[in-house]
């Protein structure tokens, strides 16, 4: 099937009591995942004024001068939590940097022994902008219990017990990342807001972006523009999904190009939640996803020394 648009599932319909809904639900996500990696999610717990709040926040904090906003910056960590200055990021297997900045927020843990037995990060506080840690923190936890239920979706559809990611991704290696790609003053020489990638993590869940330019790449190699309602999430299976399933879910590769000539003064901001699960999570592939038909595509890793060869392929770290 090659889809022309990013097929739409409701939330609420796996929420239900009424079983038809929650198996017709599992069934369309799983079928889009399989065929595209992608689907547009009504029906989950971010509400449109905290959507609001937050992007607020994010262009105030970037619209800072950039001998502020540097402080922020702790480049040993990879860019795991705070500040990552313009075009340090670029996509695998290509050296010119992506047109961007962004933020990470990580797990909101107060404790420090839990923090440190985990191997977290410690959340970076901007003290220019108080609300920006509180309206993080808020949309981190509405996303990380949406990413949830969609993966409690995805279990089922693999024939797996409803609850087999839940204490794989709880208090998981999570990312909320607020991303702004600044107006552009001269020809890109090759570089665009966001190079063609697959993503590392599990999902993503992304809230709407504040201007059009993701574009998801179909099977049959023709781009696709990926546009949710303003009511919906764009969701997409990541790497670490569909090295576990041995590519039964797609992680499909994508793109934000950049806009038309007569719109480079226009920027661009963009707030997506990777979800990761804990480092140990092992990702060899699934016994019921390899057969004759589907030999075993993936070696054996684990979650964290996957995120770490692919930090380095992306120039976070050396």
């Amino acid at each position: 099937m090659s889809f022309n648009y990013i097929p739409s599932v409701d939330l609420q319909d796996f929420l239900s009591d009424d079983k038809s809904k929650r198996e017709k639900f599992v069934r369309e996500i799983g079928s889009a995942y399989h065929e595209i990696g992608f689907v547009a999610l009504r029906g989950h717990f971010l509400s449109k004024a905290l959507q609001e709040n937050l992007y607020k926040v994010v262009s105030d904090f970037f619209a800072l001068p950039t001998e502020i906003k540097i402080k922020y910056e702790n480049q040993a960590q990879g860019g795991q939590r705070g500040y990552t200055s313009f075009g340090r990021e670029h996509a695998k297997d290509k050296s010119e940097g992506d047109l961007k900045e962004f933020w990470h927020f990580g797990q909101f843990i107060q404790d420090p022994n839990k923090l440190k037995e985990l191997g977290y990060p410690e959340n970076v506080h901007v003290a220019e902008i108080p609300e920006f840690h509180i309206y993080g923190q808020q949309a981190y936890e509405a996303l990380e219990k949406t990413g949830i239920y969609v993966l409690r979706a995805l279990a089922l559809y693999l024939n797996l017990e409803e609850k087999y990611f839940d204490d794989k991704v709880i208090m998981g290696n999570s990312i909320l990342r607020a991303i702004h790609y600044p107006p552009i003053k001269e020809e890109p020489k090759g570089a665009v807001r966001a190079g063609a990638h697959g993503d590392i993590n599990l999902i993503t869940l992304l809230m709407g972006a504040s201007a059009k330019g993701l574009q998801v790449l179909r099977n049959d190699g023709v781009w696709v523009d990926a546009i949710a309602s303003e009511d919906e999430l764009m969701i997409n299976v990541g790497d670490m999904l569909s090295r576990l399933t041995n590519n039964k879910l797609k992680s499909t590769i994508h793109q934000v190009i950049n806009p038309p000539k007569e719109l480079w003064h226009t920027p661009r901001y963009s707030i997506p939640f990777f979800m990761h699960p804990l480092s140990s999570m092992d990702l060899t592939c699934l016994p019921n996803c390899v057969d004759s038909q589907n030999p075993k595509q993936f070696e054996d890793i684990n979650a964290g020394d996957f995120l770490e060869q692919r930090l380095k392929e992306i120039g976070l770290k050396s």
